[in-house]
């Protein structure tokens, strides 16, 4: 191989031939000099430059891997994979090395990210909490690519670092984590998980000791904490030590599962059910806790076979999101062929839930994020008040919580039910915050009022929520529209297991009364209004993707809108301009994200992903009707114009993102 000062060479020369990006050239000659990189990543940036693969260069090292509020994400395997990298190839097709690169989610990287999130919750313990505790970190993985490997690189070098680390003996999912966070009061966790992202990806997830995703508060603090990080302090923590590391009991995915049964408000309902569903974990998590919650309370479940088997690769699908029909399509047959009426699938670390139920004629369709989570809002609502654990009126001193960009629908079920509506910014982390802050709010009220100090925890389910309606705000329910859903503050992130029992709990409940869930969702149609939603995505891939999505989003705050498919617009609210305040009078972090009211009583919404390469529109319609022989009209205008706005939003994004 040539020498580190030739390949710096080389770089810089097609940097000044405008083969590649300024910051690709600075970053790998940071690296590079930086003198901390393994021989098969020298060998592997010295490949690509050999073989003049240019665009691949900038693709990985264009920038640093952002760490935002949620931790690491991006591509561990490169759309090219060097010979060094490739290596023997597993029965997985594992590559030996992960993609090496300043963008790419790699083990140095990672080490780099946890001496900083270590460091960082080292001196919290310390100044912010007076504790000279050892850190203790629990750590989860899911299914992909390097998964178990990097859980137990984080491991190892969080007690070579000096803290305490615990690690499941498998994959576990995403809500699983956060439970054993808060419940055995870790100081923080970690999730080795790209959620439904392309098999490609993989990522780092952060939780807090509130068991929910960091939000910039920490955020902040560990970002800091990591760019203090001396690349020479990587390479010592390369190689893995797991003498030290506990591997979690048994107990603990028992404990978990007892947990789960508390989202049931009626297990009597399950009392000699015949009740089946189809199930698919989508070669993920899902199946490990869904299908024994499940099958405890007599629910006959039928996985998909095909999918049923971890898999890194994802082979079956081309996207392991079960927003995607194509991508519940083996479970849709199989229901097909058994003819079963629900259906139910979990992405890969299994925080998001899809769902198809039988229409009046019979045909399987799958339910947006947006209809199951007003389903679920209701039911959860409407027995909540029959079981008397909030009042038949409603109570302002309880909340359904949504993001701004979940359906409108959810406001008027909560309106109409006199509950309190909590808006908050795109993103789970943002609902889960509320929690804590209602959780503190009741032990400082109860301690100023009674002088009593409570246990969180510790209190009966019923008993909390009568006393959070009375010094605080009891959480009824939670959605987004991205198929992410909470019924219970024990866990503080969106739950597909939990989700899996509430669906059955329900439908086993309607087969009693000879109605399904589609009968469900037209009832809830007749009595606040039909609501259509429509999402649709842009994608901006590499570098070059990069610079046309900051141009949209900068044209949109400097220049709006003023017409969209000929329709006016009347009033155009800027996230990351103006003062947001939500229903408990808090003012809300600024972020790109724009809302955009129509002259016909529609609404668009326009964002960045959070955690993805690409734009989201989300569109959103109301037809009122009086009674069901309406509501195929109403369906009808409401998905023709939401097709003209989406023509138009194409064309006009295409315009911005050009520059």
């Amino acid at each position: 191989m040539q020498d580190i000062n030739s390949i710096i060479d080389q770089v810089e020369i097609a940097h000044k031939n405008s083969k590649i990006l300024k910051s690709t050239f600075e970053n790998i000659s940071d690296w590079l000099n930086a003198g901390f990189l393994s021989d098969w990543a020298l060998e592997s940036i010295n490949e690509l430059v050999v073989n003049e693969s240019w665009k691949e260069l900038d693709d990985r090292f264009y920038r640093q891997l952002k760490f935002g509020t949620g931790g690491l994400r991006g591509r561990t395997i490169g759309s090219i994979v060097t010979s060094i990298e490739k290596g023997i190839l597993s029965d997985q097709d594992t590559p030996q090395f992960p993609a090496i690169g300043t963008a790419t989610f790699n083990e140095f990287n990672l080490v780099r990210s946890t001496i900083g999130l270590y460091n960082y919750c080292n001196i919290y313990l310390r100044e912010s909490l007076g504790k000279f505790d050892i850190p203790k970190l629990i750590v989860a993985h899911d299914v992909r690519h390097f998964s178990r490997h990097f859980c137990e690189l984080v491991a190892s070098t969080w007690t070579q670092l000096g803290g305490l680390a615990l690690i499941f003996d498998g994959p576990r999912s995403t809500p699983q984590l956060s439970f054993t966070v808060r419940h055995l009061k870790s100081l923080v966790g970690v999730t080795i998980t790209a959620s439904h992202n392309p098999p490609h990806d993989n990522g780092y997830k952060v939780t807090f000791d509130d068991g929910a995703q960091i939000t910039p508060m920490h955020a902040d603090g560990i970002v800091k904490s990591i760019e203090a990080v001396n690349l020479a302090e990587i390479p010592q923590y390369l190689n893995k030590v797991m003498n030290n590391v506990i591997t979690l009991p048994k107990s603990v995915d028992d404990d978990y599962l007892s947990a789960l049964d508390q989202n049931i408000l009626y297990p009597e309902v399950f009392k000699n059910t015949d009740l089946k569903v189809i199930f698919t974990s989508l070669h993920g998590t899902g199946s490990i806790m869904s299908v024994p919650l499940m099958k405890k309370h007599g629910i006959e479940v039928i996985e998909v076979e095909e999918q049923a088997q971890m898999d890194s690769r994802f082979p079956t699908v081309k996207s392991p999101n079960p927003e995607y029909p194509e991508t519940m399509q083996l479970a849709l047959k199989k229901a097909d062929e058994l003819n079963i009426d629900i259906v139910m699938g979990t992405d890969p670390d299994a925080d998001r839930l899809g769902i198809a139920v039988r229409d009046e004629n019979g045909k399987l369709n799958l339910l947006t994020g947006n209809m199951t989570g007003s389903i679920l809002a209701e039911y959860r609502i409407s027995k909540l008040k029959e079981k008397g654990i909030i009042p038949k009126e409603g109570s302002k001193n309880a909340a359904l919580i949504k993001t701004f960009v979940t359906t409108p629908l959810q406001a008027e079920i909560a309106k109409k039910n006199g509950l309190k509506l909590i808006e908050t910014l795109t993103g789970f982390k943002w609902i889960v915050e509320k929690l804590k802050v209602y959780e503190d709010n009741l032990i400082e009220n109860m301690l100023s009022s009674e002088g009593i100090a409570i246990d969180y925890d510790l209190t009966d389910m019923y008993k909390r929520a009568e006393l959070l309606l009375k010094y605080s705000t009891f959480f009824v329910f939670a959605g987004e529209e991205s198929y992410g859903y909470l019924a219970t503050d024990l866990v503080r992130d969106k739950d597909a297991n939990a989700i899996t029992i509430i669906i059955c709990e329900l439908a086993a409940e309607l087969r009693k009364q000879n109605k399904t869930i589609n009968d469900y969702l037209n009832d809830i149609y007749l009595k606040y209004g039909y609501y259509y939603e429509e999402l649709f995505s842009i994608k901006y891939e590499g570098a070059t993707g990069s610079t046309q999505m900051q141009n949209f989003l900068d044209t949109y705050s400097n220049s709006p809108p003023t017409e969209i498919g000929g329709l006016k617009v009347t009033q155009i609210k800027d996230f990351s301009n103006q003062d947001i305040v939500d229903e408990d009078g808090v003012l809300l972090p600024k972020q790109m994200l724009f809302f955009v009211n129509l002259d016909n009583g529609y609404t668009y919404a326009a964002r960045a992903s959070g955690t993805e390469p690409k734009l989201k529109f989300y569109l959103y319609a109301r037809e009122a009707i009086s009674e069901i022989s309406e509501l195929s009209k109403a369906k009808q205008k409401a998905y023709d114009t939401c097709r003209r706005i989406e023509v138009a939003l194409t064309e006009d994004a295409r315009k911005r993102a050009e520059g």
